[in-house]
């Protein structure tokens, strides 16, 4: 009876509540009934309602001191020490489970005891002692044959391996454990392994496949009707570990409120520090400190003191990201840096770092080498994603003491560290919120170029790491049926929400609907593993750049600091300009999207082009300054922009109205984008959407011009027919609505016969058409990634360098040419400029070339010159 319904409890908890709930019912002995009370409190626990789970253990307690077996009050003391441990009480429970140690009676009996009593150790982070507990367990189980009991001891050492960043020893244990468990069929502890691989996958560096492991634990505890609030602290840690910083904040919130008060102790504590290190990487200084101060407290009274200094930290942490500094706060940090070193906790380099961050600041010299140097040491120890830390403290030291070539040394290896753990993410979203763990030591070395005033250096230092993202096309499984099912799934969705609201129906379900079908797409697209030997983009040739502009001039904007800088090439001349504030730039490009999008409506007031042209001597002044007298001229443009200045109508500019103009991501793409070989087959595919009047008379046109084109409209301009036609295309015009979701830019799409056409949907491509014209709205809009944590610790790094939307998508896949709008253009202007704009294409002109013949030969309508400039001509 005992072993059958307690294994139950871990094994089908639903079940095992049911039928102690019948047993109870029959008022049976005290022996049947302490079990049936023992096991229902083992489901209320691991189900969150631990206050219930000790009543429970209290009336099995009672009732094992009414039976004839000492063994059975042995183990419901263990039971019930463990769960007041988990409950905060801890020591009380330890008190609870040396009681019931003492009075085990050996062998397989006393190896139970021993593995709940570590459970309890290895919460408060007394490690040495919890392996200690555990070995005996071990190896008492393993001679008495108990297989399950010892799968269990061996999945708790390997939570102390894996804390203490032993993986080899933890991986070992967890194989083992996973085979006992599934030859025992122990469904809920088969499903806690799963869920621990995630975290070794972590330590590994191996984000993509610790997200799978979370997804599929996930599965199988919602499977069981089980809620583990492990799951979410594990999910934060891996979403932080990406990037993800929003969405690991709204993890920890929602598992905070489902967690409440009458959870367990010890995990609403856990929840607490991982909301505040959610808050800390989202910049919300003041959110994170107050919650990782009440998980502090927590931790404290619960005597945990591992997690104490853990929280400590980030209050820490958050403190001097808030701006604060002094001699206080540094006493702090250094106090901290010792007790997380002994107590072998993983935020010891972290808090090394800032200890010497903070001493460097205040001119303590010899504290900042020696902090900085215990940091510095974790550049090549530990996951991936953390060496570039490493290389970041350093430089810093390097720094501190005016070696410019170390610093610089110390940056370059920490930007190919961060490129490493780059190439090991398969999806662009990962890829490009990973780009945050170079944005700092980029920064250091443009404050460098900046004070030199080295427009070289400048430009090196700006392309090295601008150009890493696009260098490495995504790893999405084209044939992945899963993932295509689930696209087509959110197409209908969308479709039926359009036609809801047009009719004023309910949407709540239709909403909710496409919320979880986008969320699923997320997960999938970001399991997808990387190829860490391949692509990348491990520096900068400068010579080879200044050879490969040809007959262009070169302008590359850099934000440093908040201040914007333009480096222009000239020849083989290369000159930094300081231009003025990134704010004001970026109001000045406000304004005049503001303009270009009024005129989409048709109607444009007198004096509308004397605004325009006004308009576009404020814009050249705040983006381009005295560097516009080195882009003055005929000989053709490419102006390289970061990302928060990339949908801007450059043409606008006077130094750049008459003048061939391209855009683009980085100079090193654009140079690779010459390179793109053009297909065998000169295939020319002409795509409408549904919903734009004028495309029809658009496509007709320009199937004069391509007689021999794979013409797809009225009804046929379905995902999977647009994608195949798309697929190695020489040529592709697609004249369809296009939408930009900001939460989710992969999500932004363009309209088709059966729904939206989306970015996920491109990144199938096996190869982007290698010229792709995009008529419809907003296109050319790509979204930016913030910098998380690192902008946090970093002025002027709150952007990271990486774009994510429908060019970028299509770049890395071999696309060479685009043009697409940065603002919704007016259909009726739109379609005689791209009859225009590919008459000029045929005749053998570029995309920059044939943009300006269309800019030129606008007139002076208000209307056609603003659709012509809110067209961008991006690569070659």
């Amino acid at each position: 009876m005992d072993e059958a319904l307690l294994a139950l409890a871990v094994s089908r908890p639903a079940d095992a509540l049911a039928r102690a709930g019948q047993v109870l019912a029959q008022r049976p002995d005290p022996t049947t009934a302490s079990i049936a009370h023992q096991a229902r409190a083992i489901v209320l626990r691991d189900s969150g309602r631990v206050d219930d789970a000790i009543a429970e253990l209290r009336a099995a307690l009672r009732a094992a001191r009414q039976s004839p077996s000492a063994e059975r009050t042995v183990d419901v003391q263990a039971t019930l020490g463990a769960t007041l441990g988990f409950a905060g009480r801890t020591a009380q429970g330890l008190t609870m489970l040396d009681t019931a140690v003492a009075g085990s009676a050996g062998g397989v009996h006393t190896g139970r005891v021993l593995m709940r009593r570590a459970s309890l150790l290895r919460l408060l982070g007394r490690y040495d002692e919890a392996l200690a507990d555990l070995r005996r367990a071990i190896d008492l189980l393993h001679r008495g044959g108990d297989l399950v009991w010892e799968a269990r001891s061996r999945t708790h050492r390997f939570l102390v391996y894996a804390a203490l960043g032993q993986a080899a020893r933890a991986d070992r244990d967890l194989a083992i454990a996973e085979r006992l468990l599934a030859e025992a069929g122990q469904e809920m502890e088969s499903a806690m392994a799963v869920h621990s691989r995630a975290d070794l996958a972590l330590q590994g560096g191996d984000i993509p496949r610790a997200l799978g492991f979370l997804d599929e634990a996930a599965e199988r505890y919602t499977g069981l009707g089980v809620n583990r609030p492990n799951l979410a602290i594990d999910r934060c840690a891996v979403l932080l570990a990406a990037g993800l910083a929003g969405e690991a904040v709204a993890v920890a919130d929602e598992a905070v409120r489902r967690a409440g008060t009458g959870g367990e102790r010890t995990k609403v504590a856990e929840l607490l520090l991982a909301a505040a290190r959610a808050a800390l990487a989202t910049g919300r200084f003041p959110e994170s400190s107050e919650r990782a101060a009440a998980a502090r407290d927590l931790f404290r009274r619960q005597g945990r003191q591992w997690w104490h200094a853990r929280a400590a930290f980030v209050v820490a942490q958050a403190r001097h990201a808030g701006g604060e500094r002094g001699g206080r706060l540094l006493r702090q940090a250094v106090d901290l840096a010792h007790r997380l070193d002994a107590l072998r906790a993983e935020e010891a380099p972290a808090a090394h770092l800032l200890a010497g961050r903070l001493a460097a600041g205040l001119g303590k010299a010899a504290d900042a080498e020696r902090h900085l140097a215990s940091a510095a040491r974790f550049r090549h120890r530990g996951p991936a994603f953390g060496h570039a830390a490493g290389w970041l403290a350093q430089a810093l030291r390097a720094q501190a003491r005016g070696d410019t070539a170390a610093t610089l040394v110390a940056c370059r290896r920490g930007l190919v560290a961060a490129g490493e753990h780059q190439r090991t993410l398969g999806a662009p979203e990962l890829r490009a919120h990973a780009a945050a763990y170079g944005t700092e030591l980029v920064a250091i070395a443009l404050r460098h170029a900046v004070q030199r005033s080295d427009g070289r250096m400048l430009l090196k230092w700006t392309e090295r790491w601008r150009a890493s993202a696009l260098a490495v096309p995504p790893a999405l499984p084209p044939d992945d049926p899963e993932l295509v099912a689930e696209l087509g799934s959110l197409r209908a969705v969308v479709r039926r929400l359009e036609t809801a609201r047009a009719e004023g129906a309910p949407i709540a379900a239709l909403d909710h609907e496409r919320d979880t079908l986008e969320a699923s797409i997320r997960a999938r697209t970001r399991r997808a593993a990387g190829d860490p030997a391949g692509g990348g983009f491990a520096g900068t040739d400068l010579a080879a750049l200044l050879d490969g502009l040809g007959g262009y001039r070169l302008a590359e904007l850099t934000a440093v600091d908040g201040v914007l800088y333009a480096t222009t090439v000239v020849g083989r001349r290369v000159r930094m300009h300081a231009i003025g504030s990134v704010a004001d730039a970026e109001r000045e490009v406000d304004l005049a999207r503001f303009m270009l999008r009024r005129l989409a409506h048709g109607r444009a007031p007198r004096g509308t082009l004397g605004r325009l042209d006004l308009a576009g001597t404020a814009l050249q002044r705040a983006l381009l300054g005295p560097a516009a007298a080195d882009l003055a001229g005929a000989d053709p443009v490419v102006v390289v922009p970061p990302a928060q200045l990339h949908a801007v109508p450059w043409a606008l500019l006077p130094a750049l109205r008459g003048t061939p103009l391209a855009v683009a991501p980085s100079a090193a793409t654009w140079l690779r984008a010459g390179a793109v070989p053009a297909p065998r087959r000169r295939r020319v595919t002409l795509v409408g959407g549904p919903g734009l009047d004028a495309s029809a008379v658009e496509l007709k046109q320009l199937s004069a011009i391509y007689p021999d084109a794979t013409v797809l409209s009225d009804g046929a301009a379905t995902a999977a027919g647009t994608l195949a036609a798309l697929d190695g295309a020489w040529t592709a015009h697609v004249a369809a609505h296009g939408t930009f979701h900001s939460e989710n830019p992969l999500f932004s799409a363009l309209s088709l016969d059966d729904g939206p056409l989306m970015v996920h949907d491109l990144g199938r491509l096996r190869r982007a058409p290698l010229r792709l014209v995009l008529s419809s709205c907003e296109s050319g809009v790509a979204g930016t990634v913030t910098a998380g944590s690192v902008a946090a610790s970093t002025p002027g790094a709150s952007v990271v360098d990486e774009l994510l939307g429908m060019v970028t998508a299509l770049v890395p896949l071999g696309t060479a040419s685009i043009l697409a709008s940065i603002v919704p253009v007016h259909d009726g202007a739109t379609a005689p400029l791209m009859v225009a704009f590919h008459e000029r294409l045929r005749a053998g002109a570029s995309f920059a070339e044939a943009l300006l013949g269309v800019r030129s030969a606008a007139g002076d309508d208000p209307v056609a010159v603003a659709t012509a400039l809110s067209f961008l001509a991006l690569g070659r």
